[in-house]
């Protein structure tokens, strides 16, 4: 089986050295053990866990959900599809969170448009408002 320093293994998956260092230091990926005089290498084994990482990532996963991830196997379906039908329902909430958002913002901005001062800025006086009022 080839084998790859840090350096190669970051080049093939389209990783940071950096990036390959914390995966080691929060448990993600183990460390190989560094030779006499030479370098760490790296099995093709841990090309496919960073393209796993990376790709549950994409997913929206967190690198601690990762590892929950990571620490079932293929016998432990029913937990992993647990975990994403909870994902689906973080998604769900920050997708409505942000359309409030995008609505509150979007009648700052045409609020801002009807009574368009050079004296002020109604939408920086909408954010000095009192805490207690609300936008």
């Amino acid at each position: 089986m080839p084998t790859l320093t840090i350096g190669k293994l970051a080049k093939q998956t389209e990783v940071t050295i950096e990036t390959i260092r914390h995966y080691q230091h929060i448990g993600l990926l183990t460390e190989p053990a560094k030779p006499d005089g030479g370098y760490r290498c790296y099995s093709a084994d841990a090309i496919a866990r960073i393209r796993f990482i990376k790709r549950a990532q994409q997913a929206g996963f967190t690198l601690k959900e990762i590892a929950t991830l990571l620490s079932l196997d293929g016998a432990h379906c029913a937990d992993v599809r647990q975990l994403a039908e909870q994902k689906c329902q973080q998604i769900d909430q920050q997708i409505k969170d942000l359309t409030a958002l995008r609505q509150i913002l979007g009648t700052l901005v045409n609020d801002c448009q009807q009574t368009a001062s050079s004296a002020h800025c109604a939408i920086l006086d909408a954010f000095s408002e009192d805490a207690s009022t609300q936008l």
